[in-house]
């Protein structure tokens, strides 16, 4: 049911082959909830929460033990799992919310990632100092779109779904859905960078960038030694101006050179923001997600 084999672009594109669509906020944000399983034809144009009550709260037992037999069922590795879905995936704050120590936290991610189900990304070291570096958390991913949906919203709500309540399920998802959408948008930037650069200056690298001070969702290098930094902002208002000049002076305060700024919106950009545009900034819209299914 669960592939933990495919990258997440593999996934996307199975994803995509099996739901095409024209409107790509459905399918980012179903794929954000069901990427990576094997659910047949899933209708992306009907409200994600409906989706979600009917495929997956109402089948909640038949899934559980699914999950289970990959996770092995041991509730320590199912409290981490829900710390990293649930927050920003830096090492440390993912042990102190499943109340784990660094000991026995590390040990945990070690056998997630053994069993596929998580990966680590570590921190860049070129901008900061090696002791500063020392200091900053490794940050853990999902494989898996749907694994990490599930430690979110099911998981740790389990007694309720159990006994037929969805009410808190609903509550979190309709507090949290953009903000969790998010970081499947932020990948599937990447991935989509990958291609949009290809033919020109591929990209050798790319993920996030974190130190003690600043962070963005994009950092990536090409093949020339050009320097890549931006931001994916799935919100459902026009990027304006002021985004470019946050990047600009947060690269500065990182020390960091940049060639090229790079934004993805969502909802697209303001017509001041658009001006801009040119060798030196790159504005992309989720319509050109489509490039990740062809």
């Amino acid at each position: 049911m669960i592939s933990d084999k495919q990258t997440l672009l593999e996934q996307f594109k199975l994803f995509y082959k099996e739901h095409p669509s024209k409107n790509f906020e459905d399918i980012v944000e179903k794929f954000a909830i069901f990427g990576g399983v094997g659910w047949g034809n899933i209708d992306t144009a009907k409200p994600s929460y409906e989706l979600i009550e009917q495929l997956i709260l109402q089948d909640y037992n038949y899934i559980r033990n699914d999950v289970s037999d990959i996770t092995g069922g041991a509730p320590l590795y199912h409290a981490l799992l829900s710390a990293i879905a649930m927050g920003d995936g830096k090492t440390h704050a993912s042990y102190k919310r499943a109340k784990l120590e660094k000991s026995v936290g590390d040990k945990a991610v070690e056998e997630l990632v053994e069993r596929g189900i998580i990966r680590v990304e570590k921190p860049k070291k070129e901008f900061v100092s090696w002791g500063d570096h020392e200091q900053l958390d490794n940050k853990l991913y999902f494989t898996t779109p749907f694994l990490r949906f599930w430690f979110a919203f099911v998981s740790p709500l389990f007694k309720g779904i159990r006994d037929g309540d969805y009410s808190e399920v609903k509550k979190r998802w309709e507090n949290r859905e953009a903000e969790f959408t998010n970081l499947i948008f932020t990948q599937l930037s990447h991935e989509l960078l990958k291609i949009i650069f290809s033919k020109q200056d591929p990209i050798i690298e790319i993920s996030n960038y974190w130190d003690k001070e600043v962070e963005f969702d994009i950092f990536a290098k090409t093949q020339s030694g050009k320097i890549i930094v931006g931001s994916t902002k799935y919100i459902n208002t026009k990027v304006k101006k002021s985004e470019l000049t946050r990047l600009e002076e947060l690269a500065k305060k990182a020390n960091i050179n940049v060639d090229i700024f790079v934004i993805v919106s969502k909802k697209g950009f303001s017509s001041e923001l658009k001006t801009l545009k040119g060798e030196h900034l790159r504005l992309i819209t989720i319509k050109n997600f489509v490039k990740l299914g062809e």
